[in-house]
């Protein structure tokens, strides 16, 4: 899969269509909070995003009932594997020395990741 990555704006509007599963678009103009976007604005975005392949819709009657083509898990996992590619030089054990060293986990986190990473070692 190897899908142009969205902006922020498409992004937010994507998260509010993850949670909805389905909706028209008054239900994403409602997802919002205040102050929310013009309908023109959520209709360019979405437009925009049927290209990316991204939402595609089916017409109920004269409405459309936007969907999500990608799953949120998908959508991270693809930019998150660009993301090790870019910066670690596609090396997952130069990422995972970074993320376990620069950000600051609590004593319970690096505890959890370990049994994640001991979980995933006898998998096998």
């Amino acid at each position: 899969m190897n899908k142009i990555q969205l902006s922020k704006a498409e992004e937010e509007l994507m998260d509010h269509l993850w949670k909805l599963k389905k909706a028209v678009m008054k239900d994403l103009v409602n997802a919002y909070k205040d102050p929310k976007p013009a309908v023109t604005t959520v209709a360019t975005l979405l437009k925009r995003m049927k290209t990316k392949e991204y939402v595609d819709y089916e017409m109920e009657g004269r409405m459309r009932r936007y969907y999500p083509l990608i799953t949120k898990t998908e959508y991270f996992s693809v930019h998150f594997k660009n993301v090790i590619s870019k910066f670690f030089n596609n090396d997952t054990r130069q990422f995972a020395s970074f993320f376990t060293n620069e950000i600051e986990l609590s004593k319970e986190e690096l505890e959890d990741l370990k049994m994640n990473i001991d979980d995933r070692l006898n998998e096998e």
